[in-house]
């Protein structure tokens, strides 16, 4: 099958009030070995990423301050989440996890993070439930090491990757694309290399539409030979606080689209889950499954 980091730290400490449903996070591998897509053996343990990585991506300052749980209460308020050292073993948890699935990936063609996405942590700071931004870190990683040469980050989460944009502005190896919500959250975008602003009630059509004229077009002017591709799905008509207006077939085409492309052009892929926030969290847990059904039949 493929290769998916799943680390045993699954919910994160938080009070009961956030609206976050961390419970996909154990669920969903659950609900991928009841219908077979994958096996035991395709999850791993990430390792906690060494901090000399996550250097290369975020000042050392805020870094060091965030791992030893001095960040300001102002800073904490602007991430969203109570300081504690659970919190930063599982955000290096989470980056390790990308960073090994992606050098897997270089040997499988896809890998999976079933957390990461946290694409609003910036060079300096957190934000938006974000402290460490996992496929920054694994994008220059890859680049250091001399395993890739010209990385793609599409970032499909309804909320714009303003934290991956920010980390990469002045890196020309890694090019930045989002599609979002054009007035959603953040409300002071950052400037990533393309960035498609949709507006509220999108539906299928005109998203699919839109991401069918881009993909294709930009993956031959960028030439990347890695990409790391965010697939939030708070873009359906369910989610709480996405306004888009995407349908689950809607979503799961659009990850198909992903998946054919990289695989077409011969492009190894780590896809991060990203965020979910419908009513339901069956939802969520239907929605993020695509992703993988997704996967399992073209991979």
């Amino acid at each position: 099958m493929f290769p998916i980091a799943f680390d045993p730290i699954y919910k994160y400490p938080v009070q009961q009030t956030h609206r976050f449903p961390m419970d996909k996070y154990e669920l969903l591998p659950v609900q991928l070995l009841r219908e077979g897509i994958v096996e035991k053996t395709d999850f791993f343990t990430p390792q906690p990423i060494a901090l000399q990585p996550v250097y290369a991506v975020h000042e050392r300052d805020y870094v060091d301050r965030f791992v030893q749980g001095r960040l300001s209460p102002k800073e904490m308020r602007r991430i969203g989440f109570h300081q504690s050292p659970l919190l930063a073993e599982r955000e290096l948890l989470i980056t390790g996890g990308t960073v090994q699935g992606a050098l897997m990936a270089l040997q499988t063609g896809i890998a999976f993070n079933i957390a990461g996405g946290t694409h609003h942590a910036s060079y300096d700071h957190g934000e938006g439930f974000c402290m460490i931004n996992d496929q920054a870190v694994a994008a220059q990683y890859l680049i250091d090491h001399k395993k890739a040469q010209k990385v793609l980050i599409i970032d499909l989460d309804v909320h714009q990757g303003n934290g991956t944009a920010n980390i990469f502005q002045n890196r020309n190896l890694v090019f930045t694309f989002s599609i979002h919500g054009k007035n959603n959250y953040p409300f002071r975008k950052e400037k990533s290399d393309l960035d498609i602003g949709l507006d509220d009630r999108t539906g299928d059509e005109l998203y699919l539409k839109t991401l069918f004229e881009i993909l294709p077009g930009l993956i031959g002017q960028v030439k990347p030979d890695f990409i790391f591709y965010q697939a939030g799905v708070d873009i359906l008509y369910t989610d709480k606080i996405g306004r888009m207006a995407c349908t689950l077939q809607g979503c799961r085409q659009r990850d198909q689209m992903i998946f054919q492309l990289a695989k077409k052009h011969g492009i190894p892929l780590q896809c991060s889950m990203g965020g979910g926030y419908s009513a339901e969290l069956r939802t969520i847990l239907e929605a993020h499954a695509n992703t993988y059904r997704a996967a399992a039949d073209i991979y």
